[in-house]
């Protein structure tokens, strides 16, 4: 099978696409033929050794995809070969084949798509894990999400949406502010205007109730002086670069809380949860809340491509790889 490898720390142009063997699922685990896989920012941030998890060379990055079984591990007796199935692999993604334990295996709707699948597995669970277990949204509040044409930014919108919040977006550019309106959001504002801030603080009669940040940096800081008093600011992840930090005694005097999002280290330890969250998910899309929407879509030779374009800001919505 075909798959792309790192063997050393650099760019995603730096990945050779190399025929190697079809992996042999474990006990526990489903061998998956992909017909799509999602790209990530993170899977950029692991090829230059700058991501938390550090896998041994070579490796295959790529962590969301969707196809039909092909081979079952043993103790597996859920699924069946064919079975149309989306999955959360830990690694792995971007090659003809991938394994993923059960429990990160879900079977996919009629009418979803395989590319609508790969799209929605790690950031629709990260936004409800950071909304619904995290914060405990509440029907009426103020969201704020940032970066909202993103990946995680449209889904923690309709998300937010469905959970029954008001949601303010930011966005950089004129078409992704389109965008992040067309997900749900009742109000996009320019985060490269310093006035978001105020304009935040006027449309919500004080300021936001929770704040979904994935960017970090400015961004935060900024957050900060538009929070709502007993507000809670989301950090999921620093994809401007700069880790922030925050004075204490802001915390102190407004009453918010400051609260961390790893959805990844949860699942560690919680096996059950992708699966009851998953569960969850399905209803929300059947019912028409939520909705994966594809911006790009890349054949399996050209993932450095799509990567390099995903790290240029260049996709509303999430990219995926169509085998």
């Amino acid at each position: 099978m075909k798959s792309w490898r790192v063997h050393g720390w650099g760019e995603p142009e730096s990945m050779t696409l190399e025929e190697i063997a079809p992996p042999e699922p474990g006990r526990g685990e489903i061998r998956i033929r992909n017909h799509a896989a999602a790209l990530n920012f993170f899977d950029i941030l692991q090829i230059q050794g700058k991501y938390q998890v550090k896998p041994p060379f070579p490796f295959t990055p790529g962590a969301e995809v969707a196809g039909v079984v092909d081979a079952l591990g043993e103790g597996v007796t859920q699924f069946r070969p064919g079975d149309r199935v989306s999955a959360m692999p830990q690694g792995g993604g971007f090659a003809e084949c991938s394994i993923a334990p059960l429990s990160h295996v879900f079977a996919i709707p009629e009418k979803m798509s395989f590319e609508e699948a790969a799209a929605m597995a790690i950031v629709y669970h990260t936004s409800y894990f950071a909304l619904a277990h995290r914060t405990m949204l509440r029907s009426g509040e103020w969201l704020l999400v940032h970066a909202g044409a993103s990946g995680v930014g449209m889904s923690a919108i309709q998300i937010g949406k469905a959970l029954g919040a008001r949601v303010i977006a930011t966005a950089g550019s004129e078409a992704k502010r389109k965008f992040a309106a067309e997900q749900g959001a009742d109000h996009v504002l320019d985060y490269s205007d310093a006035s978001w801030v105020e304009r935040v603080k006027e449309i919500t009669g004080g300021g936001a109730d929770a704040i979904y940040d994935p960017v970090g940096g400015d961004i935060f800081d900024l957050s900060s002086k538009c929070i709502a008093p007993e507000g809670r600011l989301l950090v999921i992840g620093f994809a401007g670069g700069r880790i922030p930090s925050i004075a204490a005694n802001r915390i102190l005097l407004k009453n918010i809380s400051v609260i961390g999002v790893l959805w990844g280290g949860y699942v560690q330890s919680h096996r059950d949860y992708p699966r009851k969250v998953h569960e969850a998910l399905l209803e929300m899309y059947a019912a028409g809340e939520i909705r994966p929407c594809v911006g790009a879509a890349y054949p399996l030779a050209e993932v450095p491509r799509g990567l390099r374009d995903l790290a240029d800001r260049k996709i509303a919505g999430k990219a995926v790889v169509q085998m």
